[in-house]
């Protein structure tokens, strides 16, 4: 059985976590089921630092802490020991995986840019649109920073959706 020094107990929410990852009680029920089945099982939203970070390993793929830093430093200084230890928590976000085979990590993003894109904008468009993505892109398309060639670009999208019938 595992050592339980590191264990809590709080009893406020009669919730009890063995640390050691090996089970969890609530109440009298006992879950024989890593602590990790538990977590929320919904992706972070990265924030706008994370965001430049994850920018910057879309850019470059797989990359160490001193590869990000020096892309990030293009448009913003940024310090080695943030930049190592925001890609810290965004891997225990579940935002970057790191290799840690070689002395020097080498980090690269859970999801792909699109991915990650579709999530914030899924997000946003239930938050601030109220789900209706007619609303979403009229105000996206009012802010006048699409260029012509966007403007053909989604009016192509538009025809291919109009012809597939969604």
């Amino acid at each position: 059985m595992a050592d339980h020094s590191e264990a809590a107990c709080d009893m406020s929410t009669n919730l009890f976590v063995d640390n050691t990852n090996d089970f969890v009680v609530t109440g009298f029920a006992v879950s024989i089921f890593p602590r990790e089945t538990m977590k929320k099982t919904r992706p972070q939203k990265p924030t706008d630092g994370e965001l430049s970070i994850l920018r910057a390993l879309w850019l470059r793929g797989p990359s160490t802490v001193r590869d990000v830093m020096d892309e990030m430093n293009k448009t913003k200084e940024t310090g080695y020991t943030t930049a190592l230890k925001m890609m810290q928590i965004m891997t225990d976000k579940g935002l970057l995986e790191r290799d840690d085979a070689e002395r020097t990590h080498v980090f690269k993003p859970k999801l792909a840019e699109e991915e990650t894109q579709r999530q914030l904008v899924t997000d946003l468009l239930e938050r601030a649109f109220n789900g209706s993505s007619k609303k979403l892109v009229l105000q996206a398309l009012s802010t006048g920073k699409a260029s012509g060639k966007e403007i053909a670009e989604i009016t192509r999208l538009l025809d291919g959706i109009e012809r597939s019938g969604r």
